[in-house]
């Protein structure tokens, strides 16, 4: 019986640990209306991708953009140093929120830095 306690306690402890984890997924929508609740703060965003720019060369680390992501309750510009999802694209993305987030020399204003993505399939 002691045992059994002990791996339920076990699992109770990582399933606590690994929901701590997880960033909390927010509206744009509220992101803009406080920018400075989420600023250098890890959340999770989800919508579909309206605009994107990048940059990569085969056979070469170099890569990266910048794409804007829509929730239906507004749009934010997210940075990212991996391939740029395709315009249409639905997506979530985890990352850190920032003011006057700027790439290669052009001011993003308000955005976020992309730590994961989960691309939706179809």
């Amino acid at each position: 019986m002691n045992k059994k306690l002990s791996v339920l306690l076990l699992c109770t402890l990582a399933s606590v640990v690994f929901l701590a984890a997880c960033p909390k997924r927010v509206s744009i929508a509220d992101i803009e209306a406080n920018p400075s609740r989420y600023s250098d703060k890890e959340v999770a965003i989800a919508g579909t991708v309206r605009d994107s720019y990048g940059l990569t060369i085969p056979g070469t680390s170099v890569r990266g953009g910048a794409y804007k992501i829509d929730d239906g309750t507004g749009s934010i510009w997210v940075i990212t140093q991996e391939s740029v999802p395709a315009k249409g694209a639905r997506i979530g993305v985890k990352g850190r929120v920032g003011s006057g987030v700027s790439w290669n020399g052009k001011n993003y204003g308000l955005g976020m830095y992309e730590e994961d993505r989960r691309i939706e399939k179809r």
